[in-house]
């Protein structure tokens, strides 16, 4: 399995030499050249299978000959084996027709742990056969943070930093991120909006000269195992509501569009989804661009569902690249405007997206009113980010075809809104219950490439 870049300036790399790149050395983010097909037979064999069988399944045509059957038998089973639930991810019926995808089991509460425990186990092994040692560095809009650093603490041959957007994360994400004492875990408040973290992060990786020196890795959902491994839960849940029989619609709370865009690569695979629906907050520039066309920065708006709040979301890219027919060229020019503030998506790529999603968007005072509306119909306690999806896939329920909202986060995480809207406070699960008592370490630092540049030097271990 060969992966390309979406700008088709970069090596082509194979799928452990794609992982460990995170983001390619053209600006692009990578891609499998060609996308593995499932037959009607093959997932509908996947019916009554372990979570971790499934994803064995699913994940093995990407790999290529990166990685042993065993060895990634064995990571995936390392990776879920901390989860608290044995279906990993759980459906819960909300209404006739209309699921809630429990994606929050894991050991950091939020979505992010199905692909970030499978990096870490993966990353492990490549160390191990390489001897390297690498710096990782992540962006997090809240949860990608805490999961990064669960999968990555107290390695000897890693060292971590996160950075996050100071005051824009709940307490709960802050304080995942804050409180861990291993010595190789760096958090990092940066005087700024997570587009900015996410765009210095970008520049750091951009510097070829000081990537090679520290050795940095990336594992946002630019990297391409992070959105592998989301593929996963799609094909889980789909089957066991029916498919390939009859299709499955999903709608997904939606901020730097990594998860959304598994679910068109499941698609694309074969599995028989019917509508894909972005949930979008306030900040909405996703929903504009597929009404509109037109791909325009506006000004981030702090909203109860934080993870949501991007202007910028990177995996759009790939989506662009599949829409303009794998054009690199057409992807870097448009990238180039976006430093300018945005861009005009072409009529052929606009009309190619429209065929893939569709899009709503949700108020805060919707987003409150969800919530409670959802517990006082059904009992559930649900995230802002899981009501955002819920509230616009009740506009898109249709007869005879099962939706699934993804929940994204479990309530604990944001219990502030949840109270607001329900008076109940959520609690954090047992092995959490200390959480506001452990001590915190956190970084303040400028919204500045060279000064987080400098940190990352000085606290490295060489």
């Amino acid at each position: 399995m060969r992966y390309v870049s979406t700008r088709g300036r970069a090596p082509v790399l194979d799928f452990e030499q794609a992982m460990m790149t995170g983001l390619a050395r053209d600006g692009g983010l990578y891609l499998p050249e060609t996308i593995p097909t499932f037959s009607a037979e093959e997932i509908a064999s996947l019916e009554g299978l372990p979570y971790e069988e499934v994803a064995r399944r699913v994940i093995t045509p990407f790999v290529g000959d990166s990685f042993s059957d065993a060895d990634l038998r064995d990571a995936i089973a390392r990776a879920y084996q901390g989860f608290d639930h044995i279906a990993r991810a759980p459906l819960v019926q909300l209404a006739p027709g209309h699921h809630l995808l429990e994606l929050f089991h894991g050991p950091t509460l939020a979505f992010k742990d199905f692909a970030m425990q499978l990096i870490g186990q993966l990353f492990q092994l490549a160390l191990a056969r390489s001897g390297q040692r690498i710096t990782i560095l992540g962006a997090t809009s809240g949860d990608t943070g805490s999961a990064a650093i669960e999968a990555f603490r107290g390695l000897s041959n890693v060292d971590v930093f996160i950075m996050y957007p100071h005051g824009r994360v709940s307490e709960v994400q802050r304080r995942q991120m804050s409180t861990p004492a291993d010595a190789n875990v760096h958090a990092l408040a940066v005087e700024g909006t997570f587009d900015d973290c996410q765009a210095r992060l970008k520049d750091l990786f951009n510097d070829h000269e000081f990537r090679d020196t520290v050795g940095l890795a990336g594992v946002n959902s630019i990297n391409w195992a992070r959105v592998l491994a989301q593929i996963v839960y799609y094909f889980a849940a789909a089957v066991s509501l029916g498919a390939p029989a009859r299709a499955v619609d999903f709608t997904v709370p939606t901020g730097n569009f990594g998860d959304i865009f598994a679910g068109s690569i499941a698609r694309a695979m074969g599995l028989p989804i019917g509508k894909l629906v972005i949930a979008t907050n306030q900040n909405d520039i996703l929903h504009r661009a597929l009404t509109s066309g037109e791909y325009r920065v506006g000004t981030v708006e702090p909203s109860i569902s934080p993870s949501m709040d991007i202007q910028v979301s990177s995996n759009f890219e790939r989506a662009l690249w599949l829409a303009y027919g794998r054009d690199g060229n057409a992807v870097s020019a448009l990238m180039e405007e976006l430093k300018s503030g945005g861009f005009t998506i072409s009529q052929g790529a606009l009309e190619a997206l429209r065929e893939t999603y569709i899009s709503g968007r949700v108020s805060e005072a919707e987003t409150t009113a969800m919530i409670a509306t959802i517990r006082e119909e059904t009992g559930e306690v649900i995230c802002p980010h899981t009501a955002v999806a819920v509230k616009v896939a009740r506009a898109h329920l249709r007869a005879g075809v099962p939706m699934v909202s993804l929940s994204t986060a479990h309530p604990a995480k944001f219990p502030d809104a949840v109270e607001a809207a329900t008076g109940i406070r959520p609690p954090l699960p047992s092995r959490m219950a200390d959480l506001f008592k452990r001590d915190e370490r956190i970084t303040r630092i400028a919204n500045d490439a060279e000064a987080i540049k400098s940190l990352i030097l000085e606290r490295r271990t060489a």
